[in-house]
């Protein structure tokens, strides 16, 4: 090895105390709309616990967790919801996708909810049944501001947090605004 030259370093998932507009924009630039998804005229929720990686100091990914309630096929449960997932364009294709999605996958297993769920647009979804989700078939209702019901136009993926874990089958609300 050259003098000089630290060995490349694996990265490391860390817990973020906060994620803010500027840490996103550090990640993804600061466009307009950075996820691909203002299209869809919805309204999201921010979420609640933040885990993220680093490369030289500055934050390269990111996901987002919060406990979304739900209803399932006329029964009422809770899920782990996924969103703000963001990997910066230049270090795509490393695995970082995979190594903060299952970091926190793996904090949201200590919750309790069986069940973890994401919004994902078309082109995304191999990407995120490579990593076990799974795509629920048939239409998704989320709330917006004013009590109204809007049908999720991004496709919508479960995966489980449990071995013995199994998604009921019937239409999904969420009671909330999505994430």
């Amino acid at each position: 090895m050259p003098e000089n030259t630290a060995p490349f370093a694996a990265p490391t998932v860390v817990r973020l105390a906060q994620y803010t507009k500027r840490d996103q924009e550090e990640i993804l630039g600061a466009g307009e709309d950075p996820f691909g998804v203002a299209w869809t005229g919805l309204t999201w929720l921010p979420k609640d616990e933040h885990f993220g990686v680093r490369r030289d100091g500055r934050l390269v990914a990111h996901t987002g967790l919060l406990r979304l309630r739900v209803v399932v096929g006329g029964t009422e449960t809770e899920v782990v919801g996924v969103g703000g997932v963001a990997v910066a364009p230049g270090m795509q294709g490393q695995g970082l996708a995979r190594l903060v999605v299952t970091a926190a996958l793996e904090h949201a297993r200590t919750w309790g909810p069986e069940h973890a769920l994401l919004f994902c647009r078309e082109p995304l979804v191999p990407l995120y049944a490579r990593l076990g989700w799974h795509p629920l078939d048939g239409d998704v209702l989320v709330e917006q501001p004013e009590r109204r019901l809007a049908t999720m136009p991004l496709r919508t993926m479960v995966t489980p947090l449990r071995d013995d874990a199994h998604w009921p089958a019937g239409p999904v609300r969420l009671l909330s605004l999505p994430m």
